[in-house]
């Protein structure tokens, strides 16, 4: 395969599953994130890179956003929402992080393959992503690539797109997400 085939097979598996995700998840998802005063998000591996780069997202829109594992993320109360990613829907550490949310009085917005899956039995909401994880189960979208790689560009994707939503809601200007950037890197 030419360099250039790979990127139109990556491209085309990408388009295949956003093409087979409901737009009516993605103004849920912004729903739920609007309604709550905190929002955390949690994920492991590559999960949890998606994870990351959607609560520094968040925050460039003006939002309080803490990524679950860091040392100087606080403890979660009644009304703030946690957004959970896992391929699988599995993942201990996330599901584990899942039900103390709850236990606490918040909810949970899913984002995984598995609509049926521990993580997302609890959760207020599903975003489901069609694409393949490292699992390869049935029923997964067919992919070249290696281990979740699908759901990792796909789940970056959908929550960039959750993320334009909320700017155009809250009239958040590229100028004011540029403000809220880090000026200490």
């Amino acid at each position: 395969m030419t360099a250039r085939s790979l990127l139109d097979v990556v491209q085309s598996e990408v388009a295949g599953v956003l093409a087979e995700v409901d737009p009516a998840t993605l103004e849920t998802a912004a729903d739920l994130l609007d309604h709550a005063p905190r929002i955390f998000v949690a994920g492991e591996g590559r999960s949890g890179y998606m994870a990351r780069a959607f609560a520094m997202r968040l925050v460039h829109l003006g939002r309080t956003a803490y990524f679950v594992g860091d040392t100087c993320t606080p403890s979660t109360g009644p009304g703030d929402l946690l957004v959970a990613v896992s391929g699988s829907g599995t993942t201990a550490a996330t599901v584990r992080a899942a039900r103390a949310v709850t236990d606490g009085g918040g909810g949970v917005l899913a984002v995984t393959t598995a609509p049926s899956s521990p993580l997302a039995s609890g959760a207020l909401h599903v975003l489901h992503v069609p694409a393949a994880t490292k699992h390869r189960r049935e029923g997964e979208a067919a992919t070249v690539q290696p281990l979740s790689s699908l759901f990792d560009q796909c789940t970056h994707l959908l929550l960039d797109c959750v993320c334009l939503e909320l700017a155009r809601r809250h009239d958040v200007t590229d100028e004011q997400a540029r403000q809220a950037h880090a000026n200490t890197e």
